[in-house]
Parts: structure tokens; sequence; C-alpha cells
């Protein structure tokens, strides 16, 4: 359909755009029934919606007329959540209306709003604007909205999402009542509702289904890669799809710079798109990705909304996102305008589930397959050298003087090398990686015909159900590795397991026997993935540091011996210990005794220690109190009296180098106990100190008056204690 306008200068516009058929929801806005009615339309992102209400609202500012009047206050108020998406309405209004003589003017946060308010002080036809920016004008009475015809709230969800409800309802109560009032949304939950019933009249509600498979226009990839291949993957698929322009999607700001400055080393032209930057950076980083300055963009969901870039053919999802509706708003960046464009997931094997879901609730289906090879793009490269614009473009006779010179000094297969070698040298290297195959025991399989939910398929071995079940699952092929954490560590096996999955980009079916020992861990990897995996683990991880490496000489498990009790994936604990002493191999235990002690037991070990602590007259038999030992030869006994007794000291007396006992009497404390060098007991008289220089003062001997700043001040009372200073209170 081609467009309908009895606008000539909007139409005019379109066609130097190109813009030759409509969309569904620009063909919805310019139906008859839609003329000057409020509308709340719903449609998906990237189906041409900023056109679509740049034409509705035509109507309302141009009326019979080609061009419009000089106005000292706007005629439209467009809001939208984000810098980015307001920067771009006020972009695609500006071409749009450029015939027109209307002027556009933004007011966004982070920007000058000095600046702001000159342009809208000199008159303005149409202002575009996030909501703190907009509020902050109007409150400040800088935005004039008495002649306003029209208010547009674009992506009115992500407004919700987003904390800005209050901002649209005191825009929307301050704009006259007489205004028409168009809602733009993606989705159309409760609060969008509830905001359309009291701030519409008489709505008109237009709701563009979602073409079959999400966007037809984007192809779908799900690419499984090992949990620590993420940036060799992104890299191989950049190099493999050359697109003008792509971007990276991680959740985190830190992951986006960590990501940037990976992709910068690699000689990728790089820029970051993230919420800490200001707004000037974010427009400096778009900017670069529209005239060829820099081809990939690192962004978290920030960029999900409003970013659109002619050339955008690749989205890659670095890291899964939270919901499907994300994943639609970040694949639709590319796409757009009937274009092809290709959407990637980076899907390692402990998140396959999780994208099965994303693609099923999104309605789309994804092709899987490994992340790129080296070899792969090494080859497509040869393809394209010989298809580049350097060989197929006709030679000036600059040119041609330069190449007859070239070949008088060397031969052609030289030159021929020297430009393989300025070819592959603008080009980042591709990285080698390791594929983990498709992924056994996450894909939901279908149950056996006729049986019920716990039936087991005949092509599938059953899981071990015992101890004994689970020595069968010891590999025959199987490589040992060992872990550097044990039992002293508490390694348990139900971490371990999904640990050593991770690390290694294996499955639990690729897992034998576990041995979990006193200071390391040995485990069974199947042959066939036992050189990945080795790989695999010496790559520093982020999450843990245990060290993983091949365990040489070990032995197989002999499934008849006792000692023989493998853990089972899948399965709970691992088999009880029922070990014997002499079939365990145990580390010699520590003692903590002297090396004059044998290591004995019983009456042995006593006699033995009697005959070195107390000679010959220790050996007569003992009993609960030492036998007939003599006083002075008896061992000392923790917590009595007699334990003071040492070689040379009477029993009596506790006398040790004219220490006497009495000194230490218990009523010490007493006013009597003061004795000491020569003191009088009855007078507390040391050093011609007299007790009775300190008599307790009574209350007859206070003075008549106290003030009562003295009387609570407790430097009064104690002299050494130490005043706070006064100190203003906060707030």
């Amino acid at each position: 359909m081609t467009f309908f306008t009895s606008h000539p200068p909007l139409a005019r516009a379109l066609a130097e755009r190109q813009f030759l058929e409509a969309t569904a929801v620009q063909t919805a806005v310019l139906a008859p029934e839609a003329a000057g009615r409020d509308l709340l339309v719903s449609a998906q992102t990237g189906s041409g919606k900023t056109v679509a209400y740049g034409l509705a609202i035509a109507g309302d500012l141009l009326g019979e007329a080609e061009r419009l009047e000089p106005s000292t206050a706007p005629l439209a108020l467009i809001v939208a959540p984000t810098r980015e998406l307001a920067l771009q309405v006020h972009r695609e209004l500006g071409w749009l209306y450029q015939h027109t003589g209307a002027r556009v003017v933004s007011c966004v946060g982070g920007m000058d709003p000095r600046r702001e308010q000159r342009e809208l002080a000199e008159g303005a036809h149409i202002v575009v604007g996030t909501p703190g920016r907009l509020c902050d004008h109007l409150r400040r009475g800088r935005l004039d909205v008495s002649q306003l015809k029209a208010v547009v709230l674009d992506e009115a969800d992500e407004m919700l999402d987003l904390g800005f409800r209050e901002d649209m309802e005191f825009i929307l109560e301050t704009t006259p009542e007489t205004r028409r009032t168009l809602l733009f949304s993606a989705t159309l939950p409760r609060g969008i509702i509830a905001l359309a019933k009291t701030y519409q009249q008489d709505a008109l509600r237009i709701e563009v289904a979602g073409r079959e498979g999400g966007h037809a226009d984007i192809e779908y990839r799900a690419t499984r890669i090992a949990p620590g291949d993420v940036e060799h993957a992104v890299v191989n698929t950049l190099r493999l799809v050359e697109s003008p322009c792509a971007i990276v999607f991680c959740n985190t700001r830190s992951a986006v710079n960590h990501l940037q400055t990976s992709l910068l080393e690699r000689g990728f032209s790089v820029v970051a798109l993230s919420g800490e930057l200001t707004q000037n950076e974010r427009t400096n980083a778009l900017n670069s990705l529209r005239d060829g300055r820099a081809r990939v963009c690192v962004a978290t969901d920030v960029a999900a909304r409003g970013i659109d870039l002619p050339n955008l053919g690749l989205v890659i999802h670095a890291d899964l996102p939270n919901d499907p509706e994300v994943m639609q708003h970040r694949s639709g960046r590319t796409g757009r305008a009937g274009k092809k464009g290709i959407s990637v997931l980076m899907v390692p094997p402990a998140r396959r589930r999780r994208a099965e879901l994303l693609l099923n609730l999104a309605g789309t289906e994804a092709i899987w397959g490994a992340a790129p090879q080296a070899d792969e793009i090494r080859a497509l490269d040869q393809q394209r050298m010989m298809q580049d614009e350097l060989l197929t473009e006709e030679a000036t006779p600059e040119d041609q003087a330069l190449a007859q010179a070239l070949l008088a000094e060397r031969s052609a297969e030289q030159i021929a090398i020297a430009l393989a070698r300025l070819y592959r040298a603008r080009l980042p290297a591709p990285e080698d990686i390791l594929d983990p195959g498709p992924e056994r025991g996450r894909a939901r399989e279908p149950r056996a015909e006729g049986k019920g939910p716990r039936a087991v398929r005949e092509d599938r071995e059953p899981r071990p159900r015992s101890a004994k079940a689970a020595q069968r699952h010891a590999l025959t092929d199987g490589v040992w590795f060992r872990a550097a954490i044990g039992k002293r560590k508490n390694a348990e096996a139900r971490w371990l397991l999904p640990m050593i999955c991770r690390r290694g980009g294996i499955d639990r079916q690729d897992i034998g026997a576990i041995r979990i020992l006193d200071t390391t861990t040995e485990f069974e990897i199947a042959g066939s993935a036992a050189e990945a995996f080795a790989a695999q683990v010496r790559r520093p991880d982020k999450e843990d540091t245990i060290r993983i490496e091949p365990l040489i000489g070990a032995k197989p498990i002999d499934s008849k011996a006792d000692d023989a009790k493998p853990f089972a994936p899948g399965r709970g604990k691992p088999a009880a210990k029922r070990r014997d002493d002499d079939q365990q191999e145990r580390e010699p235990r520590r003692s903590k005794r002297p090396d004059s002690w044998s290591p004995l037991s019983g009456e042995a070990l006593r006699e033995a220690r009697q005959e070195v602590e107390f000679g010959d007259e220790a050996k007569a038999p003992r009993g609960k109190g030492h036998g007939d030992a003599p006083r002075d030869k008896r061992p000392p006994r923790a917590g009595k009296e007699s334990s003071f007794k040492e070689a040379g000291a009477k029993s009596d007396g506790y006398k040790k180098d004219g220490f006497k006992k009495d000194d230490f009497k218990k009523d010490r404390f007493k006013d009597e106990t003061f004795k000491k060098d020569g003191a009088k007991k009855d007078g507390f008289k040391k050093d011609g100190f007299k007790k009775d220089g300190f008599k307790k003062k009574s209350r007859d001997d206070k003075p008549a008056y106290v003030s009562k700043a003295r009387r609570d001040d407790p430097s009064a009372k104690n002299p050494g204690y130490k005043k706070k200073p006064k100190t203003k209170p906060r707030g």
C-alpha cells in the first residue's frame, strides 16, 4: 500500500527517503475512523511508530495549510522514556516536517537546560523530550503548553517500568483538556489501560498483531559455547557476519567495559553505551556508529529501545536477556524498514533450558549450532578478498603506472603475497573455540508411547538406583583428573559435579566416578571428552580458583572391591563408608605427644610414662591414687594445691624461694589485709599515708547552694571525666 496523506510536504519528504509502502501501524493510524480521535496503539518495536504518529498529528498542526506560521508556543508535545529514543524521534520528525517550516526542539536530561530554554523562547512547533526534563521546564515556567493540540506518549509501557508515572500524570494534567492524546506502547499492561481511561476521551484502540515468528525479517541463531568461550565466540561471530554495524548486548556495566576492552585489544573499532555515560558521550558513540567510524557497539539494555541505525545487521546477546520482551526489543534493533538482520544468542550448557524457554515465549524459532571456527573464517576471508573492491574497481592511470613500477622491481608472486598480508593485517584474527557438542540430557524428550511420565526410553540406559549400581557407571576408557579441594574444605559431590561441568564445558554423562579425599578430589572423564576438558580447565575461571589437572598413574576402580564406592551423577549422596581398617590406606595420625613418649596403649603406655618421668620408684602398681609412690614423686595433678610443688619445695608449706602461702589469704581484700612492707594493720598506714584523710563527707558538709549546671556536669563529680565538645545538630 502506498502512503495516503493529504499534505504534499510530508509526501515529498517520504518520497525523498524512499518510503514506498506503509507499514501496518501507519495504515491503521491514517484510516478515516482514526482521524481526530484519541488513539491507544499497541505495536511491536521496529514497526514504524515514529512516522505513524508524525503523520497522524499532521492534520492537527497543519490543517489545510502546507507550511506552518511562526509560533510562540508549541503545538505538539512528544514524550519518550530515554534520551536516545527522544533524540531519535527528534531526528525522524525533523526530516518528516522539513518542507513545512516546522521547528522541532528537544529537551532531554544530560543536555544544557539553558540552551533548551533559549530555543523554547525563540519559538517551537514540536517539542520532544524525556519526562523529567519536561516536568522541570513546566515547573519553572519555561515551557508554555497553553496552545498544545496533540500530546504523544511514545513507549508508554517503558516509562511506567522506569518509574515515570507521576511525571506523565503531571504533564497530562498540565496540558489543555482539548488536546488530542495518542498513546503508543509495545504492550498494554493494566497501568497503561488505567492511564488511557483517565486521560483519554473516546479513544480508538488499535492493536497491530506481530507477524508470525516474532520479526519475520530477523534470523535467530542459538550458538552453543563453553562457559569460558563467550568472548571468543563474540569475536568469531563478528568476523563471520561482516555487518557494517553490530550491537553486542550485556546485562551489566562491568561486563560492557570488560568486553569493550577485549574487542579493542583484538583490533575492532568499538564504542560502549551504558547508563553510566554522560549524554554527550552516548551521543558521540551513536554518531560514530552512524558515520562509520565505529563498527561495533557494546551496550546494556539502555540501547534496547530507541536506537535506529540504518546499517545495523547483527545483534549478539553475549548475556541472555531476563525476559522474552527484552530479547525482542534487543533483536528489534536490526531487521528494520524491510531489511534483513541476524540475532545471535550465546548459550552455555547450563543456560540452554532458559534459552529454549525465552524463544518459546517469544514465539520464535532459532537455528542451533556451534560457534564459528577459525578455519571456517579464514576460508571465508579468502573468498571475500577475491571480491574486494580493490580488485574489482577500474584502475586509474596513476594506479597502472605504480603497478608497472612494482612489476619492474618485484615478481607478481611477491606483489600478491604482500597484498594478502595487507588484507589480513586489517582484519582481527579469529579465535580457536572448543565445540561443546550437542548437550545431552537437557532437551526435553518425548515420552514412550503408551506409558506414564516415569517411562524409560529403550534407547537410553536408566539411571543407577543404588551404590552397587553406581559402580557400573565407571567409564572403561575414562581419564582421571584431580581437583585441589577435599574433605578438609567441605568438598561435596553435590556442588563439585556442576562445578566440573561448568569449568570443562561437559555434561554429567561424561563424568564417571568421583573420589573425595582429605585434600584432593579425583574424578573420571570420558575419553572422548577428556582432551577438550583438559584444554578448557587450563583457562582461568572468574568464579573460582580451584586447580584442576590430569592425574597421572591413576588406577581404574575395581567394582568388586569394598573400597570402590564411586558417586553416581544425578543421584543423591555418595554410598556409605563401610571399610575395614586393614583395607583402607590412612595417613599417619599426627601426635601431639613428645618424641620421648612411645605410641603404646593401655598398661604398657602407663608403665613407660612412669619410667620416663618418675624413675624406678614409680613402677609400683597404680590404682586410682598412684599406689604407694612417694608423695614427692607423684605426677602433678592440674587444678590441685599440690601442683605448686616443684623440686626442692616443701609439701606442707608451699614455700618456694622465701615465698609463704600465708601472704595470699582469701580475705586479703579486707581492711586488715593491707599489711605489707611494715605497714600497720589497724591504721591503713603506708608510707605516711593515713586512711582518716579520706573521710566521707556527709550531706551537711555540702555548700548551701550548688548551681544546676555544676550539679549536672559529670566533670564536677569526676575530675578525670573529659566533657564532650558541643556540636551543631545535623540537618
